[in-house]
C-alpha cells in the first residue's frame, strides 16, 4: 500500500514517539493532515497562531525534556513561528518544527507563488541546530533521524525541516522505521578526577546548576549535600535543588546579595549552565575560584568563561562519577558554614526588595500556599515573574518556565497548554503581564476549547512597567508604554473562560483552587498597589 510522503512523515514521528502536533492547517499542509485523522496515534492541537504552535510545543518540551512537534504552513507559518524557535534555541529545548515550502520547481526562482520564501531554511537557519529541505520523499526518513540523534545526545536545540508541497504528495511505500537513538556521552575518568580533587579541597565550593541538568537533580542535591556547597541556578534551573533546601539560593542569580558572595568561592563547579548574562544581568559575574564546567556543548567549555577541568558529558553520569571518586578523597577540614551564609543573603535580599517587589511576594506567597507542591508554574516576561525567579519557592525541576534567555512576550499562556497536554496530571498556572498577554491572548481560546483547568494570573500594572520605570531610572522620554488595556475580564469571558477579580487575598486563593478543578480557563486580574496587597 502506497501513501502520500505527507502522511508517511506522520506515521514517523509516530514511531519517534511523537503524539501531539501543535499547528493550524493550510492549503500546504493538507498531505500531512492526511496523516492525522482520527486512526492516528498523533492528537492534533488547532492553535490560533503559529507562534503559539512554536510556542505550546516549546512548553511540552519544557515540561518534560522530550521532543515536541508544530506543524505550520510554509512563508508566515514559518515566519510567525521563528520566534518560538528562537526561544527554544536559547532555552536549549528539542523542538522540530515540521514546515510545508512551495513547490520544488519553484524555489529560489522569485515568481510570486504562494507563500513564498525564496530560501526557506535560511529564515530558521540561525535559530536552529539544522534547518533542512526535503527534496524527495526518502530525504525524509533521513533528516527525522538527525533531528532526533540530536535531540538525544547533543545539546537539545530546535530543528526545522521544510518538505515542498510536491514531495509531500509523492507516493510511497512509506515502510520508514526510526533509527536506534545514540545516547548521551560519558565522562572522562582522569577529568572527574581532577575535578573531584578541586572539589575535594575545596573550602567554601559553589554549585552552579541550569536547564541542562535537569535530569541531574537527584545526584545534584547529592554533591551539594556531601559538599555543604550552596547553589546557585539560572531560571531553567530552579527546582533542581528545591529552593527551600538549607543550602539553595534557587534563582537569586539575578540579586546584587548573590553576586558578591560569588567571588568568595574557591571552586566553582557549573553544570548545564551557559553562566549567560540574561541568567544575572550583569555583564560578567565575577567568578575568582576554580571552575569546573560540566556540559554537553564543548563550545561552552571555553567561552566567556573558561574551564579549569572542562568535562563535555552528560549531567547525570558525571555528577554520579563525581561522588564515586570524592567518596575516596578526604573533604577539607575548613569547610565554612555555608546554610547560615544562605540564611544571611535571603534575609538581605528580603531587606532589599523594592516596593513593588514587596506586593510581588505577598502575593506569589499566597499562591504558593494554595496550590500542590508539583504545580508548574509558566511564567511570561513581565516584573512578577521576575521577581519569582528568587522569591517563589520550586520545589522540582522543570517546573519554572520563564524565558530569560530569548526574553519574549507572549510565551506563557501557550508554554501552559503545551505543559498540560504533556503532563495532563500536573496542575498548572500561568503568570503573565497584562502587556505580554496581549501577545497570544488568542490562545486562550485554544485552552477553552481543551476544556482546559488553568488560572491565568494577571499583573496588571497598566502598561509595561519595566521599561516605564527604566525610562525614568535613565531620564529618558515616557514613549510607548502606558497604552490602554481591555476589559480583561469581560475579553476572557467572550472567550468562553472564567474571569475573576479578587479583593482580598482569601478571594484570590478561592479563585486559584476553583480555577485548578474549572471545566475551562479562569483569568484572575490582580492590580498593582491593589490595597489587599500593600
Amino acid at each position: 500500500m502506497t501513501m502520500s510522503c505527507g502522511e508517511a512523515t506522520i506515521r514517523l514521528l509516530a514511531r519517534y514517539g511523537v503524539d501531539t502536533v501543535f499547528g493550524i492547517p493550510g492549503v500546504h499542509t493538507l498531505d500531512f493532515c492526511s496523516g492525522l485523522g482520527e486512526n492516528s496515534s498523533i492528537q492534533h492541537i488547532q492553535v490560533r497562531n503559529e507562534q503559539g504552535a512554536g510556542f505550546m510545543a516549546e512548553g511540552y518540551a519544557r515540561a518534560t525534556g522530550k521532543p515536541a512537534v508544530a506543524l505550520v504552513i510554509s512563508g508566515p507559518g514559518v515566519t510567525n513561528a521563528a520566534t518560538a524557535m528562537g526561544q527554544s534555541w536559547a532555552d536549549s529545548l528539542p523542538v522540530l518544527l515540521l514546515s510545508a515550502e512551495a513547490a520544488s520547481d519553484t524555489l529560489g526562482k522569485g515568481w510570486g507563488v504562494l507563500h513564498e520564501v525564496t530560501e526557506q531554511k535560511a529564515v530558521t537557519a540561525p535559530l536552529t541546530a539544522l534547518s533542512a529541505t526535503a527534496h524527495k520523499p526518502d530525504d525524509v526518513p533521513e533528516l527525522l533521524a538527525q533531528a532526533f540523534s540530536i535531540f538525544s545526545s547533543a545539546r537539545p536545540r530546535p530543528v526545522h525541516l521544510s518538505i515542498p508541497t510536491d514531495v509531500q504528495s509523492a507516493r510511497t511505500d512509506g515502510d520508514w522505521a526510526p533509527v536506534k537513538l545514540p545516547g548521551r556521552p560519558h565522562p572522562d575518568p582522569h577529568q572527574v578526577a581532577q575535578a573531584a580533587g578541586l572539589l575535594a579541597d575545596a573550602k567554601r565550593p559553589l554549585i552552579m546548576v541550569g536547564g541542562g541538568a535537569c535530569e541531574a537533580a537527584c545526584e545534584i542535591q547529592q554533591l551539594c549535600e556531601q559538599l555543604n556547597a550552596i547553589v546557585i541556578s539560572s531560571t531553567a534551573g530552579k527546582g533542581i535543588v528545591p529552593d527551600d533546601h538549607p543550602l539553595s539560593l534557587g534563582g537569586a542569580t539575578v540579586r546584587p546579595e548573590v553576586h558578591r558572595m560569588v567571588p568568595t568561592a574557591d571552586v566553582v563547579v557549573a553544570i548545564g549552565t551557559e553562566i549567560s548574562e540574561t541568567d544575572s544581568f550583569v555583564e560578567r559575574l565575577d567568578i575568582r575560584g576554580k571552575l569546573i564546567r560540566i556540559d554537553l556543548d564543548p563550545r561552552k567549555i571555553n567561552d566567556l568563561y573558561p574551564a579549569d577541568v572542562g568535562i563535555v558529558a552528560d549531567a547525570a553520569a558525571t555528577v554520579a562519577a563525581l561522588l564515586e571518586a570524592l567518596n575516596e578523597l578526604t573533604p577539607s577540614a575548613n569547610r565554612k558554614d555555608n546554610e547560615a551564609l544562605v540564611t544571611n543573603i535571603r534575609n538581605q535580599i528580603k531587606r532589599q526588595l523594592s516596593p513593588s517587589e514587596q506586593q510581588h511576594c505577598r502575593l506569589l506567597a499566597g499562591l504558593r500556599d494554595c496550590i500542590p507542591d508539583d504545580t508548574i508554574l509558566a511564567g511570561d516576561v513581565c516584573q512578577l515573574v521576575y521577581t519569582g525567579a528568587f522569591a517563589m519557592p520550586v520545589q522540582h525541576p522543570r517546573s519554572w518556565f520563564y524565558p530569560a534567555g530569548y526574553c519574549t512576550l507572549g510565551a506563557a499562556l501557550p508554554n501552559a497548554i503545551g505543559a498540560m497536554r504533556a503532563l495532563p496530571d500536573r496542575p498548572v498556572v500561568v503568570l503573565v503581564g497584562d502587556g505580554g498577554f496581549m501577545f497570544t491572548v488568542q490562545e486562550l481560546i485554544t485552552a477553552a476549547e481543551l476544556k482546559l483547568p488553568l488560572p491565568v494570573v494577571l499583573w496588571d500594572n497598566g502598561g509595561l512597567k519595566q521599561i516605564r520605570d527604566d525610562m525614568s531610572r535613565g531620564g529618558f522620554p515616557r514613549v510607548g508604554v502606558d497604552g490602554i488595556n481591555p476589559d480583561f475580564s469581560l475579553l476572557a469571558r467572550s472567550m468562553h473562560c472564567h474571569a475573576e477579580e479578587p479583593a482580598s487575598m482569601t478571594d484570590f486563593q478561592r479563585a486559584v483552587q476553583t480555577a485548578l478543578s474549572s471545566d475551562r480557563p479562569t483569568l484572575i486580574t490582580v492590580h498593582e498597589d491593589s490595597t489587599w496587597l500593600l
